[in-house]
């Protein structure tokens, strides 16, 4: 039988379960008592990895909870289809389907082979954990806005392989060569070109702030 954990126990970043569905911890706070008699709270800032909402809840000290079956595993991506996205087990070839919501607009940074970690719960695939960067070939470029040049620099709107779409802002440095920090459309994903604008690839930092 698995272990339980006490609420008062629980810290950042450590996961557990809470009415049949795992959470991971994002931030805890521990209400300790002024008055004689007075209960320690625990509030806790948790993600239902399950359907991703976040929440803050509010438990007694002693609340108990079980460790969650949570496993993680690497996997290339395979494909999508009406089914699915299709991922492969690195270690058994087996083949792991994961619904679309589960992913939501991450799946756009999804491309042929690319390595993830796929995490299960139960021994079911839950969602996918990205590599720290993930690298998109660019497809397409408006013109750059042609005000900001005076000033050496340059913004493009960039249409990747997968169909996301990127803001690259670069700027000129003394050689003449350009770097940029890219403003995505992903929620606060902070991205960067993994060199010249044309080299035609994009380097994306998936690592969001929570």
């Amino acid at each position: 039988m698995a272990s339980l954990i006490e609420a008062l126990d629980i810290k950042r970043k450590m996961y557990f379960e809470y009415e049949g569905a795992p959470y991971h911890c994002l931030d805890v706070e521990v209400s300790r008592p002024t008055a004689r008699g007075g209960q320690t709270l625990v509030r806790l800032k948790m993600r239902n990895l399950l359907t991703r909402a976040v929440f803050d809840k509010t438990f007694k000290a002693g609340e108990k909870f079980a460790e969650p079956d949570l496993e993680t595993l690497d996997a290339s991506f395979l494909y999508s289809d009406g089914d699915g996205l299709h991922f492969m087990d690195q270690e058994t070839f087996e083949t792991l389907t994961l619904r679309p919501d589960m992913l939501g607009e991450d799946a756009k940074l999804l491309v042929d082979n690319l390595i993830v970690q796929v995490q299960k719960f139960n021994g079911n695939p839950i969602g996918v954990q990205f590599p720290p960067h993930v690298e998109l070939k660019v497809t397409a470029t408006e013109p750059g806005a042609r005000g900001n040049t005076a000033s050496g620099s340059v913004t493009k709107l960039a249409t990747l392989e997968t169909g996301l779409q990127a803001y690259n802002g670069a700027s000129r440095d003394e050689s003449g060569q350009y770097s940029a920090r890219v403003l995505a459309e992903r929620d606060r994903i902070d991205q960067a070109l993994r060199s010249a604008l044309g080299s035609r690839t994009l380097a994306l930092n998936t690592k969001a702030a929570l």
